[in-house]
């Protein structure tokens, strides 16, 4: 059995069903047993919705103890009565646990512009917050209860030892359309038992976000309900980590990027009406910065998506993306490798372009798992991103979304 959010020393959850959406579980709620270190990142759309405003609110001490998340209305454009109704989901929290409702962190996802159902939610947080386990199936209904256009549920746990002492993080995710990098309609809520100052955890949880989310596409549409959160409850009995240079803390940092990695993956794979799952790498770079520029820049074109779905050896597509990055881009010095996670053609080198057997590349490309890797032979820093090809189906789906 596969280990989840209840494996993680002193959180409960629970996911249920509230009537919101006609058929799939549509409230989440993560609760620490004490006050936890707290952040999170956010979409960076100019159109907030509600819950976004009210979580970087209730976020400025760096504390939190619950999370809460409806399914099925986004409460995204919905004015003063949406605002309102994102501070009763707090405080309805708040409430039936006895906390401050500034210790709550609130998220929504589902229909933009929609009335937001407050009475329906409400109602739904105070007949379902005494259900609150940690039990291993409450994880599972956690993961159900955030999803809309998904096609499955997203979690991921990953723990390590140090000196005795053992780690749990566990997390959860939801998004498969309206994924770009700097966040998208995605959600994820990250907990661990790990003990850790609060500006440390901000911007560690900042520098595992810029590796992992803000690194996938699928297309290129930026939401405004994103957001990313940890909630870090210290149960693990670690001494406080206050430094970089601590080891537990170096650990725990390349673990919880390996978990974040691994639920952001999972989100393209289930990219609305994606065929293909495509890794891009950029490597020799003479700077980390410059690399995910050119990945993003990469794997959001249009172009460089169809041609991946329509099986197209057309590489011309990927050295122009490049071009577009913003950034100081010599073809002249680039090599580029197109393939699947086996097999890789070399198709430029070092800006002069390689005979290949056509046929043969088509045959790799019709591999469901896609690589392109590009090397610019000016530096040591690479980066890596994730994304879907752009499918007949995706344009299908989302033409008929709301009807």
């Amino acid at each position: 059995m596969n280990k989840n959010v209840t494996n993680v020393r002193g959180f409960k959850c629970w996911g249920a069903h509230t009537g919101v959406k006609s058929m799939r579980r549509d409230l989440a709620i993560i609760y620490s047993e004490v006050p936890a270190t707290a952040a999170a990142t956010f979409t960076q759309n100019k159109v907030q919705a509600e819950p976004i405003k009210l979580t970087e609110k209730h976020l400025k001490n760096n504390r939190a103890q619950v999370i809460v998340c409806n399914a099925g209305n986004a409460n995204a454009c919905t004015g003063d009565q949406g605002k309102k109704g994102a501070e009763a989901m707090a405080q309805a929290v708040a409430e039936m646990l006895d906390i401050e409702a500034e210790d709550v962190i609130v998220a929504s996802t589902g229909l933009i512009g929609q009335k937001f159902p407050t009475e329906e939610v409400v109602e739904g947080i105070k007949e379902n917050i005494h259900k609150l386990s940690n039990n291993h199936k409450a994880g599972a209904f956690l993961a159900n209860a955030i999803l809309t256009t998904d096609t499955f549920a997203k979690e991921a746990f990953v723990d390590f030892e140090y000196d005795g002492i053992e780690i749990n993080i566990a997390g959860v995710a939801k998004g498969s359309g309206m994924i770009h990098p700097n966040m998208a309609t995605m959600l994820a809520f990250v907990v661990t038992d790990f003990n850790i100052e609060e500006e440390l955890l901000k911007k560690t949880l900042k520098y595992c976000v810029d590796r992992s989310f803000n690194m996938i596409t699928v297309d290129g549409d930026t939401s405004t309900n994103d957001m990313v959160a940890i909630l870090a409850n210290g149960m693990a009995g670690n001494n406080k980590a206050t430094s970089e240079d601590d080891p537990i803390y170096l650990l725990f940092r390349e673990r919880l990027l390996e978990l974040l990695t691994q639920l952001a993956k999972l989100i393209v794979s289930d990219g609305e009406g994606a065929s293909k799952f495509i890794e891009y790498r950029v490597t020799k770079a003479r700077s980390g910065d410059v690399a995910r520029k050119l990945v993003r820049a990469i794997s959001d074109s249009s172009l460089v998506k169809t041609a991946m779905f329509g099986r197209d050896p057309n590489w011309g597509r990927i050295i122009a993306a490049c071009g577009n990055a913003g950034v100081s881009f010599n073809y002249k010095k680039a090599s580029l490798y197109i393939g699947d996670m086996n097999n890789m053609v070399l198709v430029l080198d070092r800006g002069k372009p390689i005979e290949f057997d056509k046929n043969y590349m088509k045959k790799l490309l019709r591999e469901s798992n896609i690589r392109v890797n590009v090397e610019l032979h000016t530096g040591k820093e690479e980066a890596i991103g994730w994304g879907s090809d752009l499918t007949t189906d995706y344009v299908l789906f989302n033409s008929v979304y709301t009807t």
